[in-house]
C-alpha cells in the first residue's frame, strides 16, 4: 500500500522529516480506530496495533494533544513484536472539534479530513438551525463542508427543503439523495471520493450515516437500525469513529451520532462569513457599534420587521455568537481574566462594591440546539 492512497502528501512528509532517519527505525502511520488503550493504525506495509509511548502522553497537556481518528503519526515497530510505540503526533491539516460536554476540553472529532459531509435527514428530525451550527464548526475546521439531505423518499417536497438549506449554507454544495433507494448515489458522491482523500460524515444519531457508508463501501460493513415508527426517527447505530477505505480509493470516516455539538476555536470571521447575509446587515447600520436592539439606523431590526430576516436565524446567529465568545475566553486564560475585569466594573444595583455577573461572565450558552 503506498502511503499516497492514504493521504499521505508534501504537508504530511516535510513534517516527519526530523524523524525520516533509517537508524531511528521510525514510520509514518494513519490512525484508523481507537481503542481503549490501542489504535489500529495503516500503514505502508498493512494494519499495525500501537500504544502511545510514556513520555506522549506525559507530554500531552489536552486530550487534542494525542492521536485521534484521521490523524498521522510516528510510530516505532517493536522488535519481534506485532505491535508498535506511537512517539508522535503530525501536526494536523485540518480538524472537527467540538467542546466535549461535561469539561469543557476540545475533542476531536476527525482530523485531516479534505471534505465533510454534513448529513442530516429530511424527516421528523429536520432543523435548518442544526445545519448552520455544523456549517460553522465545519468551515472552521478547514474542510470543505457539504451537505447531505438524506431520506429524500420521507420529504414531500425534497426540492423545496434543498432551497432553503442553500439559502443558509453559505455556497456550501446541497445535495438531495436517499441512502437507501438511489441507485446512483456513488455517481452523485464521485466529486469528493477521489482516490487518496478524505472524507468524513457528521450528524446526528438516526440520519443515515451507516447506511450511507455501507452504500459508499459496497458492503454491510456498519450496523444500521430501521427509522422509529413511533417518532418517525432513525435509531443510533454508530459508536466510535473508524476510517475505512472505500472502493473508489477514498478514506471515508464514520463518526457516531451527536446528540450536541457545542462549539470549539470557532473564530468571529468564521462565524460571519458562515452568516454571510447577517454581516452584511450589520455593516450597513448608522453606528458601528450598533447592538442591533433599538438604535436608530439598525438595518438588523429593519430587516427582521420587513420579514427580509428570519427570526430564527437571527436568533441562531445570536445563539452561536455567545458560545464562541464563551468558547474563546475558556482557551484563551488572558481573554478570559480581561472579560472578568470588564464585569468588576459593572455597577449592579443593591450589589456590593465590586460585585459582577459571574454566571453572565463565565457560562456558556448550555441550551445549544441538540444535535
Amino acid at each position: 500500500m503506498h502511503l499516497s492512497s492514504l493521504g499521505w502528501d508534501d504537508f504530511f512528509s516535510g513534517h516527519f522529516a526530523p524523524f525520516a532517519s533509517d537508524l531511528a527505525g521510525f514510520m509514518p502511520a494513519r490512525v484508523a480506530l481507537e481503542h481503549k488503550h490501542a489504535y489500529a493504525l495503516l500503514a505502508a506495509h498493512g494494519e499495525v496495533t500501537a500504544t502511545c509511548t510514556g513520555k506522549l502522553r506525559h507530554d500531552a497537556t489536552a486530550r487534542a494533544d494525542l492521536p485521534a481518528v484521521g490523524d498521522w503519526v510516528v510510530v516505532r515497530p517493536r522488535p519481534g513484536e506485532a505491535h508498535a510505540d506511537i512517539h508522535a503526533v503530525l501536526p494536523r491539516k485540518t480538524k472537527f472539534s467540538r467542546q466535549a460536554a461535561g469539561d469543557g476540553t476540545e475533542q476531536i472529532v476527525a482530523a485531516n479530513i479534505d471534505t465533510v459531509f454534513l448529513v442530516t435527514a429530511l424527516d421528523a428530525d429536520f432543523n435548518l438551525r442544526r445545519i448552520e451550527r455544523y456549517l460553522a464548526v465545519a468551515w472552521a475546521s478547514g474542510a470543505q463542508p457539504v451537505v447531505l439531505l438524506n431520506k429524500s423518499d420521507l420529504h414531500a417536497d425534497p426540492a423545496a427543503a434543498r432551497a432553503t438549506v442553500e439559502a443558509v449554507a453559505g455556497g456550501a454544495p446541497v445535495l438531495v439523495l436517499s441512502a437507501t433507494h438511489d441507485t446512483d448515489l456513488s455517481a452523485a458522491l464521485a466529486p469528493w471520493l477521489a482516490p487518496g482523500r478524505t472524507v468524513a460524515l457528521l450528524g446526528s444519531s438516526g440520519v443515515g450515516k451507516s447506511t450511507l457508508i455501507n452504500r459508499l463501501l459496497g458492503a454491510e460493513r456498519q450496523l444500521t437500525s430501521p427509522t422509529s415508527a413511533a417518532h418517525g426517527k432513525g435509531r443510533h447505530t454508530t459508536t466510535h469513529r473508524e476510517l475505512l477505505v472505500a472502493p473508489s480509493g477514498a478514506l471515508v470516516i464514520d463518526t457516531p451520532g451527536m446528540r450536541e455539538l457545542q462549539l470549539w476555536e470557532v473564530a468571529a470571521a468564521t462565524l460571519e462569513e458562515t452568516f454571510a447575509d447577517i454581516a452584511a446587515l450589520a455593516a450597513r447600520c448608522r453606528f458601528s457599534n450598533c447592538a442591533h436592539r433599538a438604535e436608530p439606523g439598525c438595518t438588523i431590526q429593519a430587516a427582521l420587521d420587513a420579514g427580509a430576516l428570519d427570526l430564527g436565524r437571527w436568533s441562531s446567529f445570536q445563539k452561536l455568537q455567545r458560545e464562541q465568545a464563551y468558547a474563546a475566553r475558556k482557551s484563551d486564560p488572558r481573554l478570559e481574566r480581561e472579560t472578568k475585569a470588564a464585569w468588576k466594573k459593572v455597577k449592579i444595583p443593591g450589589a456590593s462594591p465590586g460585585a459582577f455577573d459571574k454566571t453572565a461572565a463565565n457560562s456558556s450558552d448550555h441550551n445549544a440546539i441538540r444535535a
